[in-house]
């Protein structure tokens, strides 16, 4: 098993970090330079900070934010949100990013992830996914965008292993019937895109409890665990979650 990361995610709007619940009910969560250097202080491996207001307000990442949160972390910091042509991802990483994050405008062109990739590398490029349940999908699985408020009518499986094969690093998936509620995190979800590819997924939605994060590796596949709530209102600490990993067998850097 390879070593397990643990990425807090700053969900930033108007300038603040806040959280919701299905992304929705947005509360505030504190200030994001101070959660940022908090969290790598912590002993966090990664930050995520996602811009959920960009797509839906059409408008491109605010630079200042990720200048600010980069500055003051030296741990691997994946911005996300508005990110949808090749200025944008070159203005991003220039800003402090070390990985970008795109959804909304990757699905509706695909072609913009074998650019990235060919021109920064695979590795500076993630692909969100987000979907919800849906039977009439093959996998079950329906892709939703623009923070999820619309269905795209594809399966979001079959379009995880197209994103793999157009040269994305890391898959970032995103239950909508998880995020938020602290009810643990979309286990199937997870392991079916864990299934179809060979690059790191990120579980991403609904941590809640210490054993989430262990039967999102065991149970999920997934090699980097992805939390908000329950680290922004201090239900655990990095180290708590890192320190029961560990023993449970799973390969942290303590």
């Amino acid at each position: 098993m390879k070593t397990i990361k643990i990425m807090p995610c700053l969900d930033m709007k108007n300038g603040r970090v806040v959280k919701g619940v299905h992304f929705v009910d947005i509360k505030d969560a504190g200030d994001p330079v101070e959660n940022a250097a908090y969290y790598q202080q912590e002993g966090a491996d990664e930050l995520a900070m996602l811009d959920i207001a960009a797509t839906v307000e059409n408008r491109k990442t605010r630079l200042e934010w990720v200048k600010n949160v980069s500055s003051v972390i030296s741990i691997p910091l994946t911005v996300g949100g508005g990110i949808s042509s090749m200025q944008d991802i070159e203005q991003v990483l220039e800003a402090g990013a070390d990985r970008v994050s795109m959804n909304s405008a990757a699905v509706g062109n695909p072609d913009i992830i074998r650019q990235a990739a060919q021109k920064f590398g695979s590795e500076k490029i993630v692909v969100a996914i987000d979907a919800r349940r849906n039977k009439e999908m093959p996998s079950g699985f329906e892709l939703v965008v623009s923070g999820g408020t619309k269905p795209v009518g594809e399966d979001a499986v079959a379009w995880a292993r197209q994103c793999q094969s157009l040269g994305a690093g890391i898959i970032l998936p995103t239950s909508m019937d998880g995020d938020g509620t602290q009810t643990g995190y979309d286990l199937e979800f997870t392991r079916a895109i864990s299934d179809v590819v060979h690059v790191p997924v990120v579980a991403s939605g609904g941590a809640g409890k210490l054993e989430h994060f262990y039967e999102a590796v065991v149970q999920g596949g997934a090699q980097i665990l992805l939390a908000a709530s329950v680290f922004h209102y201090r239900t655990f600490r990095i180290r708590e979650v890192k320190e029961y990993l560990q023993k449970k067998g799973v390969p942290v850097i303590l």
